[in-house]
């Protein structure tokens, strides 16, 4: 059986090595890519994202991607967003008022409140509870621990089909499955057995063929 391939986009705000390495150790075929004229042809996409939201979502723009990825995530294709990459697929952020994201999941991301005892960011290790069955965490032993460097969050009142919860001041989103997205706020590649457990089941995913109980990536009404 050949290896699933994905399309990892390298549009200069992202850990493109260090997500590759971890995407092929979890037996994924890895394209990396800075053309978005190789999306419409692509199985799967993983959209990473590393800076300040303003920064990496204009890369993204100065790229071409923005049209491209979002034509294909509603079109059904699987989609994995990693650390900023999971914020972009929201309406908008804290970080960067007025700038839309990519909508594809409706809801603004917010940024931790500094408050005695817990520094922003959030840097190390945290835990991660399941709710709901996403094909991210399907069959994880929880809770999981994963690694986190980020300032903003995916609140709890962003409506997503299953995730993970994460407590730091406040439960957010640290994992979620909407249809054919999925999204880590936390580093995969820095998660140890877990990150890698984790890209093993969306590597199952997509060569399932995204199972037909999810539905493609809403437009916005």
């Amino acid at each position: 059986m050949s290896l699933p391939e994905v399309l990892l986009l390298d549009y200069g705000a992202g850990n493109v090595r260090s997500a590759a390495r971890a995407l092929e150790r979890a037996g994924m075929q890895v394209r990396v890519s800075d053309d978005p004229a190789d999306v419409p042809h692509a199985p799967a996409l993983v959209v990473p994202g590393q800076g300040h939201f303003r920064q990496v979502m204009e890369a993204f723009d100065r790229h071409g991607f923005h049209g491209p990825v979002t034509e294909a995530a509603r079109g059904g294709v699987p989609l994995l967003g990693i650390c900023v990459g999971m914020q972009m697929l929201l309406s908008g952020s804290e970080e960067a008022p007025g700038l839309p994201g990519l909508d594809l999941v409706p809801g603004t991301v917010r940024r931790f409140d500094v408050s005695p005892g817990q520094k922003v960011p959030q840097m190390g290790w945290n835990s991660l509870d399941k709710v709901g069955d996403s094909p991210l965490l399907r069959d994880l032993a929880c809770p999981a621990y994963a690694y986190f460097v980020h300032s903003y969050y995916v609140p709890l009142d962003v409506e997503v089909d299953a995730g993970a919860l994460t407590e730091y001041g406040v439960p957010f989103w640290s994992a979620f499955s909407a249809g054919n997205l999925h999204a880590t706020q936390f580093h995969p590649e820095k998660s140890g057995a877990v990150g890698l457990a984790i890209l093993e089941r969306f590597r199952r995913y997509v060569l399932e063929g995204a199972s037909s109980d999810q539905p493609p990536a809403a437009s916005p009404s």
